[in-house]
């Protein structure tokens, strides 16, 4: 087994975990969101955590499903460009969803 499959395995797993953490912890998850937690109480306040802490759990599912795939079609199938596609897929779908600008990353999860 390549180390290409292993970290896939590795990476799939943790992301797997991360997801069903945010499922168990509900909205009290959205505190391990980055860029929320920093943000002061009373604005985080503002946002809707339950419906922000399903989301990430959905963003954790999906990178441990694209990973797992890739490292399972790495391994079973000695396919040994299927991880390091599933980690360029990965890599596509991770920057997508990265924000640096505050109102961007929170602001379709404002209570109205």
């Amino acid at each position: 087994m390549g180390i290409d499959a292993k970290i896939c395995g590795v990476l799939s797993i943790i992301f797997l975990g991360m997801a069903i953490l945010f499922g168990i912890m509900k909205g009290k998850a959205a505190i391990l969101i980055a860029g929320f937690n920093t943000m002061p109480k009373e604005q985080r306040q503002q946002y809707d955590r339950e419906r922000m802490s399903e989301d990430q759990r959905n963003i954790f599912l999906l990178w441990a499903v694209i990973l797992g795939v890739g490292g399972v079609l790495s391994y079973l199938f000695s396919w040994k460009y299927g991880a390091d596609i599933a980690m360029l897929i990965w890599l596509v779908v991770f920057f997508r969803d990265v924000h640096l600008d505050e109102e961007k990353a929170f602001g379709k999860y404002r209570l109205k």
